[in-house]
């Protein structure tokens, strides 16, 4: 797999067990069985509660017949990440990183040290005290 530069990457997603899969709709089904209950509405409590009682019979005996349900939830899933994920994201930074950049740049603030000085002999940075010493740094990685 290659990512947006073209690069190998390593990103392989493994699927859960057919088992497990099964056991998770169970919980899912019995859980929506016993809303339905709480909630009052009968005509959906015998068939939430069929379909939970069927994934768990089949989870137990022959989980391999999941099998195919495992996929298309699987792929539904990648789906959803390559959908969602980059939406959130870019939710994410207007509604965060951008107004604190404006609000920054509004005060003034230069933190990265990026506005041109042409007064300036040098834009070299010197700390005091100076860093480490450089033969502490030789065995990095």
């Amino acid at each position: 797999m290659t990512d947006h530069t073209g690069n190998k990457t390593d990103d392989h997603t493994e699927m859960s067990g057919d088992r497990s899969f099964g056991i998770v709709f169970t919980v899912v089904f019995l859980l929506l069985a016993v809303l339905a209950y709480v909630k009052d509405m009968d005509s959906y409590v015998i068939p939430a509660g069929s379909i939970a009682g069927a994934f768990l019979l089949v989870a137990l005996v022959a989980p391999r017949l999941l099998r195919p349900l495992n996929v298309v939830w699987f792929k539904f899933g990648a789906l959803l990440h390559k959908i969602i994920s980059p939406i959130i994201l870019g939710l994410l930074f207007f509604a965060l990183v951008t107004p604190i950049a404006l609000i920054m740049r509004a005060m003034g603030k230069d933190l990265l040290k990026l506005r041109l000085d042409p007064d300036a002999k040098s834009y070299w940075a010197y700390r005091d005290p100076p860093g480490p010493v450089a033969p502490s740094l030789s065995d990095q990685f």
